[in-house]
């Protein structure tokens, strides 16, 4: 019975001080297209994903944001429904989108990862709603200040990193911890707003 889901994106990637971070896709339409299968597989209608940046040097890890879990669908549905997720290079060179089929279902050439593995990545596309990101560099300045003591405080762990609560596949969160972070998420954006 998962409620939510909490895990640390892959090294390097940061919206702001890093590189491109594609999938999970954090926007009007939040998506999980691609990466971490195993969260995907797993995960039901209702449940929370929320994900926080990747690990860089001398850079504060921050919580990014999270989206209730809408519908799983498959790769080649999520081809029709969502064209502006389908994978291409941005005009900096980097690769965006977090679908990774082309139109006949098949691999999509920019997608890298090695082809054995295609068949266990395709299905369980999550769709989500109610998406609450960071985006505003306020933002992101607050939540890299505060995400160590909201998970520390969430988790009731003291760890010197999120890796060191969370750990290298997550952790799962109960109803309360997702309303928890659901509601300090919501109140950085308020913030925001109000300046």
């Amino acid at each position: 019975m998962m409620i939510g889901k909490i895990f640390i994106t892959s090294s390097g990637y940061d919206p702001q001080l890093g590189k491109h971070v594609k999938d999970p896709y954090l926007g009007p339409k939040a998506s999980l297209g691609a990466c971490r299968p195993d969260i995907r597989r797993r995960v039901k209608e209702g449940d929370h994903l929320f994900v926080i940046s990747g690990k860089l040097p001398n850079v504060r890890q921050f919580v990014m944001g999270g989206f209730e879990v809408a519908q799983k669908i498959d790769a080649v549905q999520a081809y029709e429904q969502f064209p502006d997720q389908r994978l291409r290079m941005r005009d900096d060179g980097q690769l965006t989108g977090n679908v990774i089929v082309d139109g006949s279902g098949a691999q999509h050439e920019l997608d890298t990862h090695d082809p054995a593995t295609f068949g266990k990545r395709t299905p369980n596309y999550i769709v989500g709603t109610d998406c609450i990101s960071l985006v505003d560099p306020t933002e992101i300045a607050l939540g890299r200040e505060q995400t160590l003591d909201v998970l520390r405080e969430i988790f009731k762990k003291n760890g010197g990193s999120p890796f060191e609560i969370v750990g290298h596949y997550g952790s799962n969160l109960t109803e309360v911890q997702v309303l928890e972070l659901r509601k300090w998420l919501r109140s950085l954006r308020k913030v925001t707003k109000a300046a």
